[in-house]
C-alpha cells in the first residue's frame, strides 16, 4: 500500500489533500464560508430585487411617529385597537394580523381603573360607574370575533405552553416537529382574545449571525406543538383555508434516500411554498415603499381611504422609530419588523420565491471536485496556461448558471465557495509544479554541474529551448589534455582500481576547468577536451583556457606528489604521470550535436583538429603545454616561448607554436626574462645553424630555466647537428 501510495506524482497527492480539505470545509459549513455564501445572495438580491407590486395587495397599518403625536404614547388602549379593527373589516380587508402580543390587560380599561380605584370612599361612584362600562379587552376581543384576525404568539425558551393552534396541520412523511426550531415554552395574547382570534402565528424570526434577516420560519415548534409564522396565518386566514398541510422526507415523491432530509414544502389551499429542511422561506425583498404604509391615525379618524383596505391583507405594527422594533436585510440596514412579515406575505402571494433546493450542496462539491480534478489534470497535463483558462472559463460559467438560476427561476446556487476552492487548487498544484520545476532543475544543475560550466546550467535550467538541436559559429579556445603513457599506467590494474584511478586524475582537473568559466565536451579515455566562449560569452576566454592549462599542470603535480607517498608507504615503486595540453583558439560552430534522441553540446571546426594537434605536438617539443599563435595573441601577458613553426596534419599553412610557461606573475620575474633573452639568441643561432653559439644559448636557457625544457634543447642541438 505505502508503495503505491510513493509512486503516485506528488502534484496528484497535493491536489487530493486540497480537495480534500476543500470539501471537508464545505460540509462542516464553518461560520466564515456559510457568510461568504450569505454575501453572495445578498448581492443577487440587491441587484435584482423582487419588483414591487404596484397592487400591494399587503399593506401595514402603521403605529407612526404621526400617529404617537395624535394619540398618545403606545400602548394605546384597546378600544382603539378594536376600533381600528372595526374601521378595517368594514373596508373589507380580507384579514388583518396583529405584529404584536397583548399579554397583559389593558391597564387603561374600565374595570383595571375601578380596581386601582377601590378603597377609597370618596371614590366609590366612580368606581360603581366603572364597572358598569365594558371592558376594553373585552371590546377588542368581540371586534376579533367578526373579524378575521390573526394574532401573534412568541416562542421563547422561559414560557409556558400556550392555547392550541385554532387551525388545522397535517403533515405526510417524517414528523416536522424534528426539523422546524423548537421553543421550550410561548407567550400568548390574553385568553379572551385568544378564543376571539380566527389564527394564530408566531412573530418570531431567527436572523443569521451578522443578524441579518434572510429567512423567516414558516413553522415554529412551541412547548411540542406547530405553530405558522404570522404571514402564513395572514395568508391562511384571508384565503378562508382551514389547514396547512406539510411534506417532509419519507413522504410520497421526496427523494430523500432514506435520510431525514427535513421540510420540502408547505401548502395552504393551491399554495405550495418551497422550504428549507427547516421549514424556513428564504426572502426575495423588494424595496421599501412607503405607500405600502397606512397611518394608524388616518384609520381612526377616519381619513384613510378604503380602497387601499378592500381585499388587501393588512398587518398592524409599529413602524416608529422609538418603540424599537426595526430589523436589517439583505437591502436594508434598517426597516421596521412588520414590514419583513408584510413582505414575507406578498411574496406568498405572489409565489416569487426563492428556493434552496436540497441538492445544492452536492451540486457545488460536485462542480469543485470535478472541476478540480480537471485543472490538476490539465496543469500536469497541458500546463499551468491551458489549466488556467479552462478554470476561468469552469467559474465565469458557474457564476453564471448561477446568476441566470436565481434569475430565471429562483435557485440559490453558491459559486463563490467552489470557485474559491478550484482557485486555491490551482494555485497549490502551481505551486507544487513550481517546485517540481525547481527540483528537476536543481537535478539538472547537479547533473550538468558534472560536466559543463555553472553558467551553462544556469541557462538551460532557464532555457530548456536550448535543449535541441543547432548551433552558431563563434570564436572559441579549446583545450586538449591527454595523459601520457597511459596504456602502460593502466597495466596490472583492476577494473575497479583503473576507474578509481580515472576519477581520482580527472575530478582536479575538471574542476580546474568548471573553476575558469569552461565547458567540458567530453572524455576521452585519458583524454578531456574543454572550450570556452560557450554557450556564454567570455571576453578572456584565451587567457582562461591558459590559466586553465597551467592549474591543470599544478594539480597533476599535486596529485603526483600524493601517489608517491601512498607508493612509498606501500613500498612500490612510482612512476609520476605526466599530460599534455593542446590549446588553440578559432572560429568553431557550437551547439547542440546529435540526434533528437540524444545529443551533446559540442564544437565543430578546423581549430578543434588543430588544438589535438598541438596536444601531439607537446611529445615532439618537450613541453607540457603548446598554445598556438592566435591563442599567443589574445593571451600575450603570459610566459611564453616560442617553439617554431609547424604544419598540423590536414592544414596547408604552417602556424607557430608556443610552449606555456607560466601566468603573468612569473612572465614578470627576473629569471624568466634572462630565459627568455637566451631562448631567443638560441632561436637566432639554431635558425643560423650556428653550433657553437646554439651550444653557448642552451647552456644559458638550462641555468635560466632550472633545467626546464632540457629534452626540448638537446633534441634542438641533435637535429642541428644531423643538419
Amino acid at each position: 500500500m505505502n508503495a503505491g501510495w510513493n509512486r503516485l506524482p506528488l502534484a496528484l497527492l497535493i491536489s487530493l489533500a486540497l480537495l480534500t480539505a476543500c470539501v471537508a470545509l464545505r460540509i462542516a459549513d464553518p461560520e466564515p464560508v456559510a457568510r461568504l455564501r450569505l454575501s453572495v445572495f445578498d448581492s443577487y438580491l440587491r441587484n435584482s430585487p423582487r419588483p414591487v407590486d404596484p397592487s400591494f395587495p399587503v399593506r401595514i397599518v402603521a403605529i407612526d411617529e404621526a400617529s404617537l403625536a395624535k394619540v398618545g404614547q403606545w400602548p394605546w388602549p384597546r378600544a382603539r385597537l378594536a376600533e381600528i379593527l372595526r374601521r378595517l373589516a368594514a373596508a373589507g380587508a380580507a384579514s388583518v394580523a396583529l405584529d404584536m402580543v397583548l399579554a397583559e390587560p389593558d391597564r387603561l380599561s374600565p374595570e383595571e381603573l375601578a380596581r386601582s380605584l377601590a378603597g377609597d370612599p370618596e371614590r366609590n361612584a366612580l368606581v360603581a360607574e366603572l364597572g358598569r362600562l365594558p371592558s376594553n379587552d373585552q371590546q377588542l376581543a368581540d371586534v376579533i370575533a367578526t373579524t378575521p384576525v390573526a394574532l401573534g404568539v412568541a416562542g421563547n425558551s422561559g414560557g409556558k405552553a400556550i392555547s392550541r393552534y385554532p387551525g388545522a396541520i397535517s403533515f405526510a412523511g417524517d414528523d416536522p416537529t424534528d426539523f422546524v426550531y423548537a421553543f421550550s415554552g410561548g407567550v400568548e395574547n390574553l385568553p379572551a382574545l385568544t378564543k376571539a382570534a380566527h389564527g394564530l402565528g408566531a412573530v418570531n424570526w431567527l436572523p443569521s449571525s451578522d443578524q441579518v434577516v434572510r429567512k423567516i420560519p414558516l413553522l415554529v415548534s412551541i412547548a411540542g406543538s406547530l405553530y405558522p409564522s404570522l404571514a402564513l396565518e395572514a395568508f391562511r386566514v384571508g384565503t378562508g383555508q382551514s389547514t396547512i398541510f406539510i411534506k417532509s422526507s419519507g413522504s410520497s415523491g421526496v427523494a430523500a434516500f432514506g435520510e431525514k432530509t427535513g421540510i420540502e414544502s408547505i401548502r395552504v389551499g393551491n399554495t405550495i411554498l418551497p422550504s428549507d429542511g427547516h421549514g424556513e422561506l428564504w426572502l426575495k425583498f423588494s424595496p421599501s415603499d412607503p405607500r405600502r404604509m397606512i397611518s394608524a391615525a388616518s384609520v381612526l379618524d377616519g381619513s384613510f381611504n378604503s380602497d387601499d383596505v378592500k381585499g388587501r391583507f393588512i398587518i398592524i405594527g409599529a413602524t416608529a422609530t422609538g418603540l424599537l422594533d426595526l430589523r436589517a436585510t439583505p437591502l436594508e440596514t434598517a426597516v421596521p419588523g412588520v414590514e419583513i412579515h408584510a413582505q414575507a406575505l406578498e411574496q406568498i402571494l405572489s409565489g416569487d420565491n426563492l428556493i434552496r433546493p436540497a441538492y445544492a450542496v452536492g451540486a457545488e462539491i460536485a462542480f469543485l471536485v470535478i472541476v478540480g480534478v480537471l485543472v490538476a489534470w490539465l496543469i500536469q497535463r497541458s500546463g499551468a496556461l491551458v489549466a488556467a483558462a479552462v478554470g476561468l472559463s469552469a467559474i465565469f460559467l458557474v457564476v453564471v448558471v448561477s446568476w441566470f438560476a436565481y434569475t430565471e427561476a429562483g435557485l440559490l446556487f453558491d459559486p463563490v465557495y467552489p470557485s474559491l476552492s478550484i482557485a486555491l487548487l490551482y494555485l497549490g498544484v502551481s505551486l507544487t509544479s513550481y517546485l517540481k520545476s525547481e527540483m528537476e532543475r536543481a537535478e539538472i544543475r547537479s547533473a550538468f554541474g558534472h560536466y559543463v560550466a555553472a553558467p551553462l546550467v544556469e541557462e538551460l535550467a532557464r532555457n530548456r529551448d536550448k535543449l535541441k538541436l543547432g548551433g552558431e559559429t563563434r570564436e572559441v579556445t579549446l583545450l586538449f589534455a591527454d595523459v601520457r603513457g597511459f596504456s602502460k599506467i593502466s597495466e596490472g590494474m583492476r577494473a575497479e582500481e583503473l576507474i578509481r584511478f580515472v576519477n581520482r586524475l580527472f575530478t582536479p582537473l575538471t574542476d580546474e576547468i568548471l573553476k575558469h568559466s569552461g565547458t567540458i565536451d567530453k572524455f576521452m579515455g585519458d583524454a578531456v577536451m574543454a572550450f570556452w566562449n560557450a554557450p556564454l560569452p567570455d571576453s578572456r576566454h584565451a587567457a582562461n583556457a591558459c590559466r586553465t592549462a597551467l592549474a591543470m599542470h599544478d594539480a597533476l603535480a599535486r596529485l603526483n606528489e600524493e601517489l608517491e607517498a601512498e607508493n612509498r608507504m606501500e613500498g612500490k615503486p612510482f612512476a609520476p604521470v605526466r599530460m599534455g595540453i593542446g590549446v588553440n583558439t578559432g572560429e568553431c560552430v557550437v551547439g547542440n550535436v546529435g540526434s533528437p534522441q540524444r545529443f551533446d553540446y559540442s564544437v565543430l571546426g578546423d581549430a578543434v583538429n588543430v588544438a589535438a594537434r598541438f596536444e601531439e605536438a607537446t611529445k615532439t617539443f618537450s613541453a607540457d603545454i603548446i598554445i598556438g599563435e592566435r591563442t599567443a595573441a589574445e593571451a600575450p601577458e603570459f610566459a611564453l616561448l616560442e617553439l617554431g613553426a609547424v604544419t598540423p596534419r590536414g592544414k596547408d599553412r604552417p602556424e607557430m607554436i608556443f610552449a606555456l610557461l607560466g601566468d603573468e606573475t612569473y612572465a614578470r620575474e627576473e629569471r624568466f626574462r634572462r630565459w627568455e633573452e637566451a631562448h631567443a639568441t638560441f632561436l637566432t643561432a639554431r635558425n643560423e645553424g650556428d653550433p657553437m653559439r646554439i651550444d653557448a644559448a642552451v647552456s644559458e636557457c638550462l641555468r635560466a630555466s632550472s633545467g626546464r625544457m632540457a629534452d626540448y634543447y638537446r633534441k634542438s642541438i641533435a637535429i642541428t647537428l644531423r643538419a
